[in-house]
């Protein structure tokens, strides 16, 4: 027995069903850190800001104690890394992206939402993935406590459905945007899309 086959034998000796683990990944219960260039610091967050533009009747700019103002809302959901590892029942709160867009006046020709982080970093997201049924947020607590830096913080877009790196951390801004284009990792061969129960973890998957 191979160790996918051992890892998945694991879990329903555990009683966890292993329905819940995508193809080709592994169960942990690490939080593995994984991200490009240098962990950002924020001694002070009072010229933290996150922007709301793009495909919107005028801009919006919140600070840090505006983010804290909205409505929260707390998730227990599994992740999925694209690197093969997957972690269960994980706790986060913050805000609901629908709440997010409600600040601003999207024009209806918006189809994504290109996520922008500090460094550069950048990732494509379907706006409808942000705003149906699943659990999309931009989040600053995991576990009950602020994120860890390695972790995204103060603020980290969560799109759990999709593979994490989806998930882009030290938010900055959100652009609402007519038609799809590759961020950071999908110009780099990841797939547009990231699907991980369809394994789309790069181009041609």
């Amino acid at each position: 027995m191979g160790f996918f086959e051992r890892n998945r034998a694991e879990l329903a000796e555990r009683g966890i069903d292993p329905a819940r683990l995508p193809p080709g990944q592994y169960f942990t219960d690490r939080f593995p850190v994984l991200h490009a260039g240098p962990v950002p610091d924020y001694p002070d967050l009072s010229t933290w800001s996150l922007r709301l533009f793009g495909l919107v009747a005028a801009e919006k700019v919140l600070s840090w104690d505006d983010v804290l103002a909205l409505p929260a809302t707390e998730v227990t959901v599994d992740i999925h890394c694209v690197t093969k590892w997957s972690k269960f029942d994980t706790v986060w709160k913050g805000v609901a992206f629908t709440d997010l867009m409600a600040l601003v006046d999207v024009d209806p020709s918006a189809t994504h939402v290109m996520a922008h982080a500090e460094h550069g970093f950048t990732a494509n997201i379907p706006l409808a993935d942000l705003t149906g049924d699943n659990v999309a947020m931009a989040v600053y607590l995991y576990n009950g406590a602020p994120l860890e830096p390695d972790h995204g913080y103060p603020l980290r877009l969560f799109v759990p459905h999709l593979y994490f790196w989806k998930s882009a951390k030290w938010l900055r801004g959100i652009e609402f945007m007519a038609g799809d284009q590759p961020g950071f990792w999908e110009q780099n061969g990841y797939h547009l899309y990231g699907d991980p129960f369809r394994e789309q973890r790069y181009w041609g998957d």
